[in-house]
């Protein structure tokens, strides 16, 4: 997917590092240059100076062949009106914005704009939103910090241990269902064909690891 991305504070620069390992192509909108050293000195997408809301400024960034916008910046007010220009002007079908004020946000999803407001797993949230994966998460701690989910893995991944994935995810696995039975893996453990695989990763991790695991495993030599 082609992601353009309004903001590039904590969230807006995760976002933008998330999709991109996991292989989209990414374009960051901020009206501060010194914004864009949150990413990465390798970013391979593009960085684009002004006003997320302004329609040139978009046209720079790409919205006109984009398959989802973010809005992530500090206002509520730039965040609902660059969404609502990059659904309605510009036809993005994938449009989420950040907003603070629950109230506003109510209004704008019966608008049919999903929000997220500032919660630990912010960024998982968007990765869900605008790829439309599965759910994310079965289960989180009480803080937010930590989240459960099950893996959907790639055909390749039968025959690889559980180190692999582990590093490969930046997760750990919590349990493995095989053959109906829960099974407490320890790093020596080898995936098997129609395995059920449960990880705990950090939030802000979840939906990159999830879209990690789809993918055929990195060589383990």
């Amino acid at each position: 997917m082609y992601v353009v991305i309004m903001g590039c504070g904590r969230v807006g620069s995760s976002l933008a590092a998330s999709l991109t390992r996991i292989g989209h192509e990414v374009a960051v909108i901020d009206r501060d240059q010194s914004a864009f050293l949150r990413l990465d000195l390798d970013f391979p997408g593009t960085k684009v100076l002004g006003m997320g809301f302004d329609r040139d400024v978009l046209v720079r960034a790409g919205i006109e062949r984009a398959d989802a916008f973010a809005a992530v910046s500090s206002g509520d007010n730039s965040n609902i009106i660059a969404a609502r220009v990059a659904r309605e002007t510009f036809g993005v079908e994938r449009v989420v914005a950040r907003i603070y004020d629950a109230k506003r946000a109510a209004v704008y999803e019966r608008l049919g704009i999903p929000t997220v407001a500032t919660v630990p797993w912010s960024t998982d949230r968007f990765l869900h939103t605008l790829t439309k994966e599965s759910q994310t998460a079965k289960w989180r701690d009480p803080s937010g910090t930590v989240a459960i989910t099950e893996l959907a893995l790639h055909e390749d991944w039968a025959g690889k241990p559980i180190a692999l994935l582990e590093s490969a995810t930046s997760s750990r696995v919590a349990f493995i269902i095989r053959f109906g039975t829960g099974v407490l893996p320890d790093r020596k453990t080898v995936i098997q064909a129609d395995d059920q695989v449960y990880i705990a990763a950090v939030s802000g991790t979840v939906a990159e690891a999830i879209a990690l695991a789809g993918n055929p495993p990195p060589s383990d030599d």
